[in-house]
C-alpha cells in the first residue's frame, strides 16, 4: 500500500503525483496543509524529520525527495519505463533533476507570496517565534521569516525570473535532438521540469513558453499537457481565487 503525503500546489508533490499517474499506480492521498504548518507537526516529523513534502509511505516505510521517490517507483514498477536504458543517459537524467532542484529557491520567490505569505504576515512576533521552533531546517526558517516579515522585492523577483527563463533556454537546446530532455523518450527528467514550466507559463514569464521565444519548449509542453496522466495528477492552476 502506498500513501502520498503531499500538497496540491507543491512543486515536488506535483512531480511525484505525475510519476504515480504515469505508472498507473493506486495510492492513498493525504494532503498536508503547509499554511497550518502541518508538515512541522510532531506526527509528520516522525515520518519526515526535515519537515518537507512530499513523503511517500510504501508498505509502512517513508521515502523523501521527489527525484528519489520517482526513481524508486520506476525501479519498483518498471512498466512503463521512465528512465533511459543507457547508464550515461541515466546520469544525464539525474543531472537534470539536480539542476532543476537547484532552482527551487527562485520558484519559492513567486509561489510563497500567494497563499503562505497571506497567512504568515498575520502572525504576531510571538506567534512567529513560536512557529519557528517547529521548523527543523535553518533554510526553511529563513524562508518563512522572509515571507512573514520581509517579502521579496520586485528586483529580487526579476532576478529569479531571469534564472527561470534561463532554464527554458537550457531546455530548448536539450530538446533539439529528440523532443525530450534526455535520450529519445519521456523520462523523470521531463517530469522534474513540469512544475517549473507550469509556473513560468502561468504567471512568471508566460511570453517565454511560446513558439516565438522557445518553440521546442512550447511543443514539449503541449505534448506533456496532452498526456492523460497530466490531468489525473491534478496539476491545475497555482494561483486560484482562494490564494
Amino acid at each position: 500500500m502506498m500513501v502520498l503525503h503531499h500538497g496540491w500546489r507543491s512543486s515536488a508533490s506535483r512531480r511525484v503525483r505525475l510519476c504515480l499517474e504515469e505508472k498507473g499506480l493506486s495510492y492513498q492521498s493525504h494532503v498536508v496543509d503547509m499554511a497550518k504548518m502541518e508538515h512541522h507537526s510532531p506526527d509528520y516529523l516522525k515520518i519526515n524529520p526535515l519537515g518537507v513534502i512530499p513523503t511517500l509511505m510504501h508498505d509502512g516505510r517513508p521515502l523523501h525527495e521527489s527525484g528519489t521517490i520517482c526513481e524508486y517507483l520506476d525501479e519498483s514498477f518498471p512498466d512503463p519505463p521512465l528512465r533511459p536504458d543507457a547508464p550515461y543517459e541515466r546520469g544525464e537524467m539525474r543531472n537534470w533533476i539536480r539542476h532543476i532542484d537547484g532552482l527551487i529557491g527562485n520558484l519559492i520567490v513567486f509561489n510563497w507570496r500567494h497563499h503562505l505569505q497571506k497567512v504568515a504576515k498575520q502572525w504576531s512576533d510571538e506567534e512567529l517565534a513560536e512557529k519557528m521552533k517547529s521548523i527543523p531546517s535553518r533554510e526553511r526558517q529563513e524562508a518563512w521569516l522572509r515571507v512573514a516579515r520581509k517579502p521579496h522585492t520586485e528586483e529580487e523577483r526579476g532576478a529569479a525570473r531571469t534564472r527561470l527563463v534561463q532554464l527554458l533556454d537550457k531546455m530548448e537546446e536539450a530538446l533539439a535532438p529528440s523532443g525530450w530532455l534526455v535520450g529519445k523518450a519521456y523520462s523523470i527528467a521531463d517530469i522534474a521540469a513540469v512544475p517549473f514550466v507550469k509556473r513560468v507559463e502561468e504567471e512568471i514569464a508566460p511570453d517565454q513558453v511560446s513558439e516565438k521565444t522557445h518553440p521546442r519548449v512550447a511543443a514539449w509542453w503541449a505534448i506533456i499537457q496532452a498526456r492523460p496522466a497530466f490531468a489525473r495528477a491534478n496539476i491545475g492552476p497555482f494561483v486560484t481565487t482562494d490564494s
